[in-house]
């Protein structure tokens, strides 16, 4: 299981950009950053977006990528999968022919550039040889992580969240988890506000697991607050854990 970083950020700045990670080439979790960073033969792979929630650096560069994919017209349109309050909010706030043009229309209601397929919440999916189950997290808006599955291998995504309590519940042993810490500790009051996690709430968070990941992948840091956010994770003394960047390719 190969994952590339396109986008990590919890804050758009020079060589910061919004969440987005490429799986195995042909699925996206969350699409905040994709045409910026993808040539135009590797967009055209791209099969499957999973979205956590709608927020615009979530999802911001859907319309861009819908945009590209329209010239590769017949076929078969990229699926994006989330909740389905998740993506009637896509449908109705951003692909909506006002803001952008509805591509799960275009170039015709026969051959779609795009394709909404709801979620249940947890229950499994099959997506290209990976078993995928969205996970309700609590964030500010109807949102989820995902837990993904190929070959024995899971792969655990919060997505945003504050402090919740399925997404720790996976069973067995995880051998990844991404996981958000926007803020410092000196501003978790900020972070339940708004539905994000501080190192001390990381915590709190992990000791929900029976076992804790063999990697924890830290991603959505706020630049602004980077280095004081892992000073401060450091001090928790977990093992193996990785700060996304850009550019970054792991395999699991």
């Amino acid at each position: 299981m190969r994952l590339q970083v396109l986008g990590c950020s919890g804050a758009e700045m020079p060589g910061h950009n919004p969440p987005a990670l490429l799986l195995e080439e042909t699925i996206l979790l969350d699409a905040g950053t994709v045409t910026g960073v993808l040539d135009e033969k590797a967009q055209g792979k791209l099969r499957h977006i999973f979205i956590t929630h709608a927020h615009l650096d979530h999802v911001r560069a859907i319309p861009s990528l819908a945009d590209n994919l329209i010239l590769r017209h017949g076929e078969e349109p990229v699926r994006v999968h989330g909740l389905e309050r998740v993506l009637q909010i896509l449908q109705r706030h951003l692909l909506n022919d006002n803001v952008w043009p509805d591509f799960t229309e275009l170039p015709s209601t026969d051959t779609p550039v795009l394709a909404y397929d709801p979620m249940p919440p947890n229950v499994w999916k099959e997506v290209d040889g990976f078993r995928v189950m969205a996970v309700p997290v609590n964030h500010s808006v109807p949102a989820c992580g995902f837990v993904l599955e190929r070959g024995g291998t899971v792969l655990v995504y919060t997505g945003d969240t504050g402090p919740t309590e399925a997404i720790w519940k996976v069973n067995g042993q995880v051998n990844a988890a991404v996981v958000e810490v926007s803020f410092p500790n000196e501003m978790t009051a900020m972070a339940l506000k708004t539905g994000h996690l501080s190192p001390e709430l990381l915590g709190g968070e992990l000791g929900k697991m029976s076992t804790r990941p063999e990697r924890l992948l830290i991603t959505h840091l706020k630049p602004q607050y980077e280095k004081e956010i892992q000073n401060q994770i450091g001090r928790l003394g977990f093992p193996s854990v990785h700060y996304l960047k850009e550019g970054d390719i792991i395999d699991l």
